[in-house]
């Protein structure tokens, strides 16, 4: 009986089993390890900027901002957090705001681009008014909206379902017309109708750009909101935002910044999430 040595590794194969999972949490770990490094630098450029400029109205220090954390989110000589609300109560009434505009102006952006993606003479009509409405800054229409709907809640939410309709209609209606004409016409030859092959061929294909258009739009929706609270709008994290900076608290201000921030960044990985688990094809052949 004859033993024979392994046969040598070819050249650009694969990694065995065992590596893979290993390889994989070694490249996790690695950017865990630079994302922690590169907020520990930023930290120490900010303390050391703050310590520099040794001007807390023009950039406060991190223990100012944690301080107004603090102070904002609990009750101090009979003061409840900032004009009578707490941070946290600021944050969940402006994200009340963007789910209900953001739901609102997703929704109609996905019905439009759907139809401007398969009727031409729709698209032809209403491409340059999305196209117009999507270059306009947000505060060039509410002051509209104010005048036709006062200082409640309305034109608030106006705002953010017009900030985050474009960008869903576009994608939609790009995605709808880069949709493949052979699958399309093999659906209808095996006789499906025009609304099936849309729902059944059109739309599977659409979804990662609509996904992506829905992430641009809840983007922009909660961009806006600091424009959309500049009136009437505490409570309110842009309200309150708006607010201290009448009053030179730059700490306060600083301290908006971060929660819309860090909030915006777990609604992403939210979407991304639903993303990955709505859309298990995306980027596969």
């Amino acid at each position: 009986m004859t033993l024979t040595a392994p046969a040598p590794p070819i050249a650009g194969a694969p990694a065995s089993g065992p590596r893979a999972p290993r390889t994989g949490r070694a490249s996790r770990r690695r950017r865990f390890v630079l994302r922690v490094v590169s907020l520990l630098v930023l930290y120490a450029l900010w303390e050391v900027t703050a310590r520099v400029t040794r001007n807390p109205a023009f950039i406060p220090a991190p223990s100012a901002v944690w301080h107004q954390l603090v102070v904002t989110s609990t009750t101090h000589d009979g003061i409840r957090g900032y004009s009578g609300h707490l941070l946290v109560e600021h944050l969940g009434v402006s994200l009340r705001r963007i789910l209900i505009g953001s739901v609102i102006g997703v929704a109609a952006g996905l019905v439009l681009g759907v139809v401007m993606g398969t009727v031409t003479w729709i698209r032809v009509v209403t491409e340059p008014v999305v196209t117009f409405v999507r270059a306009l800054p947000p505060l060039a229409y509410f002051s509209l909206f104010i005048i036709w709907f006062g200082i409640d809640e309305t034109p608030k939410l106006w705002l953010l379902s017009i900030a985050a309709l474009p960008p869903v209609a576009v994608a939609t209606a790009a995605a709808v017309l880069s949709a493949p004409t052979g699958l399309v016409e093999a659906a209808r030859a095996l006789g499906a109708s025009h609304r099936q092959a849309v729902r059944d061929v059109v739309l599977p294909h659409a979804l990662p750009e609509i996904f992506t258009g829905v992430r641009i739009a809840v983007g922009v929706a909660y961009s806006s909101v600091v424009a959309a609270e500049t009136i009437n709008g505490v409570p309110g994290i842009g309200g309150l935002i708006r607010d201290a900076q009448r009053y030179s608290q730059t700490d306060v201000v600083v301290l908006g910044l971060f929660a819309i921030g860090l909030s915006g960044l777990l609604i992403d990985a939210l979407l991304r999430t639903a993303e990955n688990r709505l859309i298990p094809w995306r980027g596969r052949s």
